[in-house]
């Protein structure tokens, strides 16, 4: 089963399990949304159902992979003869989401989170202890060219 969603002011046509790349959804790694805004369904083997704008009842949930800002791009104006130009640059803030569901009636899915938990940043003290367990580098060709120098 496949739709067509609206967010962000574009399309996407999304499966189970798909991974998208969409303008930024408020929610933290890990968590399920819905996406209300269904355009269309449809299923193999079976004529899809086209919304008059939407698709009642029916609704997309993902899971919230990650966020973060997309690459720079630079925008450039220029008036010719105007000596007039403006730099700018933006970076479009982003949302990686994985589909868990499609669902006609709008019926939340089973849903298990596949966001990795993050490590605990190690304690000052077990740095050090670390630290102390590596043995020091040496320098043996070092001395040995300065010996044969002399």
């Amino acid at each position: 089963m496949y739709a067509v969603i609206q967010t962000g002011g574009k399309q996407y046509r999304v499966a189970q399990n798909d991974r998208i790349t969409v303008e930024r959804l408020g929610g933290e790694p890990g968590t399920m949304i819905a996406l209300d805004k269904v355009l269309m369904i449809g299923e193999a083997g079976k004529a899809p159902v086209v919304g008059r704008p939407l698709v009642a009842k029916a609704a997309v949930f993902a899971e919230i992979i990650g966020q973060e800002k997309g690459d720079k791009i630079i925008v450039f104006k220029k008036r010719r003869r105007k000596n007039s130009r403006r730099r700018n640059g933006h970076r479009q803030e982003l949302t990686y989401l994985r589909i868990v569901g499609v669902s006609p009636t709008g019926e939340k899915p089973a849903f298990t989170s596949t966001a990795k938990a993050k490590a605990a940043p190690a304690a000052p003290a077990e740095k050090k202890a670390a630290a102390a367990k590596k043995p020091a580098a040496k320098k043996p060709a070092a001395k040995a060219k300065s010996k044969a120098k002399e």
